[in-house]
């Protein structure tokens, strides 16, 4: 089983910070978002929080980062959440540092770097082709984003034990019915 890198982590984080089955949004305020990123190292703590366009650009790219996870084979991302997302992105560019890793460019506020160490990690998984192994839960209540380990990156679910358990036991129980019925 092969560990999910750093970028994979931070992007699961991320993505994982809209809950659906608690109904929770972790990043509903600038300031939650600055508190986020604090939490993660990418804002110092005495760093103003992001404004409101900044707030709103990074859910955008949250909710294409979740919208494109969450295509099975077959399925098409909503146009327009990966076209909110991509024009987000715009808003972040990034160089090659001397070291030959991605940065930020100068003259970014922290609260931008921030967001674009985001968008480094996203792009990352997207160049390496490790995005395939990061997936967002077929389980309709669910919907958390998790890193496949399987050796076919097949796995549909987060937990077997949990959300593959209840989708597999309402596919047998609408089976019986039709069987029956």
């Amino acid at each position: 089983m092969r560990a999910p890198p750093r970028a994979a982590e931070l992007v699961a984080d991320f993505a994982n910070t809209l809950d659906i089955h608690a109904g929770t949004d972790a990043l509903r305020t600038p300031a939650e978002l600055a508190a986020w990123f604090t939490a993660r190292d990418l804002l110092p703590p005495d760093a103003p929080a992001p404004d409101a366009a900044l707030h709103t650009a990074c859910t955008a790219l949250r909710a294409g980062i979740r919208e494109h996870l969450g295509t099975h084979v077959g399925d098409t991302p909503d146009p327009a959440v990966t076209a909110a997302a991509d024009t987000a992105l715009t808003r972040f560019p990034v160089r090659i540092a001397a070291d030959g890793t991605l940065a930020p460019v100068p003259g970014r506020t922290p609260a931008e770097r921030a967001v674009t160490q985001l968008a480094i990690a996203w792009s990352t998984l997207a160049v390496t082709g490790d995005a395939a192994r990061l997936k967002r839960c077929a389980e309709h209540t669910c919907h958390e984003v998790f890193w496949d380990v399987s050796k076919n990156r097949s796995k549909r679910w987060c937990s077997m034990q949990g959300c593959g358990n209840r989708a597999k036991a309402r596919a047998y129980a609408a089976r019986r019915a039709a069987a029956s019925g």
